[in-house]
């Protein structure tokens, strides 16, 4: 590929590379940079970098892409913004991808892996089509999984899988879309068919300097959709819908205004019912995921699929096979007369909505085991501890990723938030040995809330990720007793 058609979407405010020069691909890293590389200097959190753009010439870079004049004698190309640069370059490296699928973003604090999934069973079952997948538990082309490091990748990645699902077969892809990735223009450019918009709480206050600056990245996505559909129950929808571009569809179940709203909910033990009202239609759903957050979750993935045009009804009846997805309110067969469950809840209002869910079917107690990520938003910690002892019969205090901070300092983080609390708790610092405490202390009908992992198969100390599955750690229980 030349350069100029590489470039032919960026803006470019200085160039001293000629166009017609030859390409041989991309690179934002030096460590896997090849000769004839395009080398885009992105200015990063942890590093910058224009710092390696001596090593990057060295190397056999045909041109450097950079907000700044490198010190290095190479050709360059100054751009006002490397990120996005780099986004819409990825985009024509891979042949424009996204314009050969229907792409749905979702984006919103709770909800996003489990409304994604949902999204691409519905559309496989209407329309016989391969779906694509990106998102926290892994990437999937049809059935096939892909390994993932982050909710959404680096945008030459994400052009990269967009180029592998096309090619692959699929007619729509469905993507989580994170706060981090609107920022850092990650999908910058990408043109999505329909965006969602599923809630907004307190979380990655440790990246966005507030939570209106958390909001205002989120938003970004919906000057990017040809249509949105948003939850206007929750009371950071204006701001989101006051960014759409296209055509708006809402949902709710306590605003009757919405253009779809769940109306006689019925909340069971395995699962939740409620009729889908929207203008012309009434459809019974069924979703085989318990708690009242299941609800908007559906009807997130019933919105999507309808600004996709699909009919109502046929979408009602592809969500009643719909499966829960692991890590999401997970029950763990364990085979005695009380209920393990694994969730990822690792926000405040996460935390609340699996308590309170599993009080919908509780007849004994409800115990919370739970921890915090370390480096991560601190204002978090003392409002799950208070939740926790609020919602709960009992609390274990444990440890989640404490990564390079000490595990003891945001246990107490934790139990700032549950001063005072009447609620028993305990706390064991060692997650194994506190699941097993739990265990130990489980009686009939308890529901036993393991939360903060959900389908996380580590957990990280210092920078290095150690194995650690709750599912094993409870079988490994089982087996010993």
């Amino acid at each position: 590929m030349l350069l100029g058609d590489l470039l032919e979407k960026v803006d470019i405010v200085d160039a001293k590379a000629e166009m017609d020069l030859e390409i041989n691909g991309i690179s934002f890293d030096t460590r896997t940079l090849k000769t004839g590389d395009v080398f885009f200097a992105i200015k990063g959190y942890a590093t910058d970098g224009n710092r390696f753009i001596g090593e990057a010439a060295e190397k056999g870079a045909l041109c450097v892409i950079s907000e700044e004049q490198p010190d290095a004698r190479v050709p360059f190309i100054i751009v006002p913004d490397a990120r996005k640069a780099l986004s819409l370059a990825s985009a024509a490296w891979f042949g424009y991808p996204a314009g050969k699928l229907k792409l749905i973003g979702v984006t919103g604090t709770n909800g996003k892996t489990t409304v994604t999934n949902l999204i691409k069973h519905v559309v496989e079952e209407c329309a016989g089509v391969k779906v694509g997948l990106i998102g926290t538990n892994g990437n999937m082309i049809g059935d096939m999984e892909l390994h993932a490091e982050r909710t959404t990748p680096e945008s030459y990645e994400f052009q990269e899988l967009l180029s592998r699902m096309a090619d692959a077969g699929c007619g729509y892809v469905v993507a989580e879309v994170s706060s981090h990735a609107l920022q850092l223009s990650r999908v910058y450019g990408v043109p999505f068919e329909v965006g969602v918009f599923t809630n907004l709480t307190n979380d990655h206050l440790d990246f966005h300097a507030s939570l209106e600056e958390y909001a205002a990245a989120k938003s970004l996505l919906f000057s990017g959709c040809r249509s949105a559909a948003f939850n206007i129950d929750d009371e950071r929808a204006p701001l989101m819908m006051s960014t759409a571009a296209g055509t708006v569809l809402t949902f709710a179940i306590n605003d009757d205004s919405a253009d779809l709203v769940a109306k006689d909910v019925k909340l069971h033990t395995d699962k939740v019912e409620f009729c889908a009202l929207t203008i012309g239609s009434l459809n019974r759903v069924e979703l085989g995921i318990p708690g009242l957050f299941s609800v908007y979750n559906a009807l997130a993935a019933i919105s999507a699929v309808m600004l996709l045009g699909f009919d109502a009804g046929q979408i009602a009846s592809a969500m009643q096979s719909c499966r829960g997805v692991k890590g999401r309110a997970e029950i763990v067969p364990a085979g005695r007369d009380y209920t393990v469950l694994i969730d990822y809840a690792h926000t405040p209002d996460a935390l609340k909505n699996i308590i309170l869910a599993a009080r919908t079917f509780a007849r004994g107690r409800v115990v919370t085991l739970f921890g915090c990520g370390g480096d991560r938003d601190k204002t978090k910690r003392p409002r799950m501890g208070a939740i926790a002892a609020e919602y709960s019969d009992f609390v274990v205090v444990t440890s989640d990723n404490p990564r390079t901070e000490e595990p003891r300092d945001i246990i107490n983080n934790i139990l700032s938030g549950m001063e005072g609390t009447k609620t028993p708790y305990c706390v064991i610092e060692n997650r194994r040995e506190a699941i097993f405490w739990a265990l130990d202390n489980s009686m009939a009908d308890d529901v036993l809330i393991l939360a903060g992992k959900g389908h996380e198969t580590y957990q990280i100390f210092g920078r290095e990720k150690r194995h650690f599955d709750e599912r094993e750690v409870v079988g490994e229980y089982f087996t010993k007793g």
